[in-house]
């Protein structure tokens, strides 16, 4: 398969799953907003940061490391083997659930029963539930590796679509039921996610043969369950020697990525009530991280793995396959700066009435307009940190994912203590500018990564970060404007002065997109190309 080709696929996954997930999450933004009104802020807080930890925790352990080596296979590998691998997270999984569990019950803090009742119930049921979920990771991975464009994202968003309406229903008839309400429909979540890729794969399985992709290394639904053999090894041992440097690496990404909630939980440096809104403010920061970036991360990590061969520098890679992915990154460097630049400048000016709207004053008011503020600009970091890394793991050897593991364990701990310092300086804003700290660091090494991998070369994807001064102007122009707006028209002046601040944020930011779209042609002309190609593939299939 050419670069362009996967090139084609790589943007016809993101476009897809984008469009799809902005649908979905949107209906689910509402229901979520809808539930947030009959709760307590302690009970968020146990829910989504307590439990929802926990079961992050075993997800990540379990199958971070195996997602990444085996999506990074050459296409002509044996895919029993690679199925087999796949397999051991349900076991790893088993352990962590019953190792964590026992820590979440035993050594942390519990919750006052007449406050949040059925913890214990909640523990047991959010790690069943990430059991349940590992028992779909080898449909998981090869529809990945196959890029099915819709199955992921439809499979998801319907999970999610299908828990919110039960919790919000649960939650209006049977209040008193507590911790039960999450903890079912956290297990009813994974069993339809599970269930929607079974059900797709038995069914295009059980088709006839020329409806069936040529390229899928499956016959039968019973080739996806583990198979053992005589004449060969039962896993490709150089793909479990990848995922142990994967898993170790995986381990002290996951304190970087929940950091903040490991604090809170482990040393509880805040009550229960302002973690839940530390973690509401949070999500609804992330919402456009989740919706653009992580489409784009997961879909052209794909894309990079497959053109690039990972023990191969730059001068040593096929150079056709070299200047696509270097003119991919730099356009994909240049979208994520846009777009985290105008999150950061346009969220300070209606961070304060999006908190308003949402969750009302319970949000609004107190530290939350500050919290959400500071994460704007954290996700001005996390859109550049997506893609430098994206790029950056699909290109390093194993030997360099060794190395940077290293880096990993001394960005953990300095994240630890720089979070615990803060938290106690300036409160909950110290999570935030912890993170920013970090992923600084982050986009550091994964820069000078990409500068020394194309160094060699006549190519210079770090281009991408460069904007032109008219832009740059249009980005203060639209600070500024909308900053003085806030001051006069927002928040305490009622719905016509916060309907005039929206109708000047709108102005604000049609003047910078306009002027992105005069300055940024080739940015533009490779989001047209990819964009074209891939309403084309869609007719086509």
């Amino acid at each position: 398969m050419g670069s362009e080709e996967v090139l084609g696929q790589a943007a016809r996954l993101a476009s897809s799953g984008l469009l799809l997930q902005v649908l979905f999450r949107l209906i689910t933004f509402v229901l979520n907003a809808f539930i947030l009104r009959f709760l307590s802020k302690e009970i968020v807080g146990i829910v989504n940061v307590r439990l929802t930890l926990l079961y992050s925790t075993i997800l990540f352990l379990a199958r971070e490391a195996f997602r990444r080596a085996c999506l990074s296979g050459s296409a002509q590998r044996d895919w029993s083997q690679t199925l087999n691998l796949l397999w051991l997270t349900v076991p790893l999984g088993v352990f962590w659930s019953l190792f964590l569990g026992w820590v979440w019950l035993r050594l942390l803090e519990v919750p006052d029963p007449d406050a949040v009742p059925h913890y214990g119930t909640g523990v047991m049921l959010f790690a069943l539930s990430a059991v349940v979920e590992l028992l779909g990771e080898p449909f998981w991975v090869l529809a990945q590796a196959h890029m099915f464009v819709k199955l992921k994202v439809l499979a998801e968003s319907l999970s999610v679509i299908l828990k919110s309406v039960l919790t919000a229903c649960l939650v209006l008839w049977l209040p008193h039921w507590g911790l039960h309400i999450f903890s079912l429909a956290q297990l009813f979540y994974t069993a339809v996610l599970v269930l929607c890729y079974v059900v797709y794969f038995t069914k295009l399985l059980g088709s006839p043969g020329s409806s069936k992709p040529q390229a899928l290394p499956v016959s039968r639904i019973t080739d996806l369950l583990p198979s053992l053999t005589r004449t060969r090894a039962s896993v490709n041992w150089k793909e479990a020697k990848l995922t142990w440097s994967f898993f170790k690496q995986s381990f002290l990404k996951q304190i970087l990525t929940e950091g903040e909630r490991y604090v809170m939980t482990f040393l509880n440096v805040l009550n229960f009530g302002d973690q839940g809104v530390y973690d509401i403010v949070n999500n609804l920061g992330s919402l456009v991280a989740r919706l653009i970036f992580q489409p784009i991360e997961e879909s052209f990590y794909i894309f990079f793995a497959k053109v690039l061969e990972r023990e191969k520098d730059a001068a040593r890679q096929k150079q056709e396959d070299i200047a696509v992915a270097a003119a991919v990154l730099e356009s994909l460097l240049k979208l994520a700066l846009l777009t985290g630049l105008t999150i950061t400048v346009f969220g300070f000016a209606y961070s304060q009435l999006a908190l308003d709207i949402y969750g009302g004053s319970m949000l609004s008011s107190g530290s939350g307009p500050v919290l959400l503020r500071c994460y704007c600009v954290y996700v001005l970091l996390l859109a550049i940190n997506g893609v430098t890394e994206c790029f950056t793991f699909a290109a390093m050897s194993k030997e360099e994912v060794d190395r940077y593991n290293f880096t990993m364990l001394a960005l953990s701990c300095s994240f630890l203590v720089l979070s615990y310092l803060l938290i106690r300086w300036c409160g909950s804003v110290g999570f935030i500018l912890a993170n920013c700290f970090n992923m600084g660091i982050r986009i550091t090494h994964s820069l000078g990564f990409i500068h020394c991998y194309y160094r060699g070369s006549a190519y210079r994807p770090l281009a991408g970060l460069r904007l032109s001064p008219l832009l740059l102007g249009a980005f203060a122009f639209s600070g500024g404007i909308t900053s003085v707006s806030e001051m006069f028209l927002c928040c305490e002046q009622g719905w016509p002065a916060r309907l005039a601040h929206v109708a000047v944020g709108a102005f604000c930011l049609a003047v910078t997109l306009r002027t992105a779209f005069l300055t940024e042609t080739r940015l533009i002309h490779f989001l047209r190309t990819q964009l074209g190609a891939s309403r084309l593939a869609n007719k086509l299939t």
